[in-house]
């Protein structure tokens, strides 16, 4: 597809290629609207986004990261399994040498939980009221 003057600039890493985001549903949440919103704020920004769709395991997920080298993941997690799932996800990415990926969390994440995830890994927590535009600068300023 060429591009035209309308299209965004590619966002770009410190290695020059196009920022890579895999977006992916964890778990047997069926909520995916936030996480297609984001998805699209993402490659609106220049970004080259992977969804994985709903219902991912976590090997499916980490899998995924390593296939496309992404350098960003988003988890959105809506269910309360986030102490669950988040932990597997970034285990599998450290145990594939991937833990370098910049690990995010959105959804409906009670704050007494983050620092604990944060622990784990993960760069940041979205919980709701979070804007498109913040979530696409902290990519931005993390990976680039």
């Amino acid at each position: 597809m060429e591009s035209s003057a309308s299209d965004p600039p590619a966002a770009a890493s410190q290695s020059g290629r196009k920022i890579r985001v895999v977006v992916a549903k964890p778990g047997l949440d069926g909520h995916d609207r936030g996480a297609k919103i984001i998805a699209r704020a993402l490659r609106d920004a220049g970004m080259e986004v992977i969804y994985t769709g709903l219902h991912q395991t976590p090997e499916q997920i980490a899998e995924t990261v390593i296939q496309e080298d992404a350098h960003a993941i988003g988890l959105s997690i809506l269910s309360g399994a986030h102490m669950t799932l988040v932990p597997r996800v970034a285990e599998l990415l450290k145990e594939q040498g991937a833990d370098d990926v910049v690990l995010t969390v959105g959804g409906t994440i009670p704050a007494d939980d983050i620092p604990e995830l944060k622990k784990l890994g993960v760069a940041e927590v979205f919980t709701p009221g979070a804007s498109t535009q913040e979530i696409v600068d902290f990519i931005r300023e993390r990976v680039g």
